[in-house]
């Protein structure tokens, strides 16, 4: 299982929440608190926006372990952003390391990024591309059920046009899982699949926690507040006002703060413009 994290808010430095927190991004990558096995060294990315230039997101990804990229410690320090999104990769067995296939994915304005693996994915394959359109296949570049994944979000995104943008992409998702739930009996395909997902457009953000089966979903925190600070190695949210303008997704707490909510196996997370968020259950 890979690791990420979300943040929306205030504007910060990339480094306060990717190499700073005591158990960073970074720091995950290769000691992981709540995997199994620590290590997530098959690559990571970082995709953030920056409104004022371009509603598109910059994407910064390599096939190097991140605790070993003094690129990324340079990037991180002096580029602002609004909304960030952070992984690395513990490689599915069976589907290669490469750039192409480490996270985030962007297509337009849309980040997108996943914690698990669909089971059989090989047997799967075939009919994901299958249902997607001429055009999001011709954006798939790697060869992870991820990023077909993603295609197949974009696809749903233009059958669930409405006024609540929030809204349209929390149904694209669930549509998006619900592929996945029904395809295997279709090709005699085992196992359950893991979803953890996270989808961005830079203004709102869709997470979900979820499971086939009865497989334990991948674990997932939320922390919210009025900004994000870190000091001392300790990455804190500052407290205050009456609704938070900043949170934080991640896969695990980045301290050991009590500030930090598991978010409810088989769940969907609304993350609106205002930072409000909203939980809804899946299935």
């Amino acid at each position: 299982m890979c690791r990420f994290v979300l943040y929306m808010g205030p504007e910060i430095t990339l480094d306060v929440i990717t190499t700073r927190p005591t158990n960073s991004i970074i720091h995950q990558s290769f000691q992981s608190r709540l995997r199994s096995e620590p290590l997530n060294g098959d690559g990571f990315g970082i995709a953030w926006y920056v409104p004022d230039v371009s509603p598109e997101p910059a994407l910064f990804r390599s096939i190097q372990p991140a605790w070993n990229n003094v690129n990324l410690l340079h990037l991180a320090r002096v580029s602002r952003s609004p909304v960030i999104l952070a992984h690395v990769r513990a490689a599915t067995e069976g589907i290669g390391v490469s750039k192409a296939n480490c996270h985030p994915f962007t297509a337009g304005r849309f980040a997108f990024m996943h914690n698990g693996s669909v089971a059989d994915f090989g047997r799967l394959k075939r009919r994901i591309s299958q249902r997607l359109s001429d055009e999001t296949y011709s954006w798939i570049r790697g060869t992870t059920d991820s990023e077909h994944l993603f295609a197949l979000f974009c696809d749903h995104l233009l059958q669930f046009q409405s006024a609540d943008e929030t809204e349209t992409m929390a149904n694209a998702l669930e549509a998006t899982i619900a592929d996945v739930i029904a395809l295997p009996s279709k090709v005699g395909a085992n196992g359950d699949s893991c979803l953890n997902l996270t989808v961005s457009d830079g203004t709102r953000a869709v997470v979900t926690r979820y499971a086939t089966g009865d497989a334990e979903s991948p674990s997932l925190y939320t922390s919210s507040g009025r900004h994000c600070v870190c000091e001392d190695g300790v990455c804190r949210m500052v407290q205050g006002g009456d609704r938070p303008s900043a949170v934080i997704i991640a896969s695990e707490p980045l301290n050991d703060e009590p500030e930090w909510e598991p978010v409810p196996h088989k769940h969907l997370l609304l993350i609106h413009p205002d930072r409000s968020m909203q939980l809804r259950g899946i299935g």
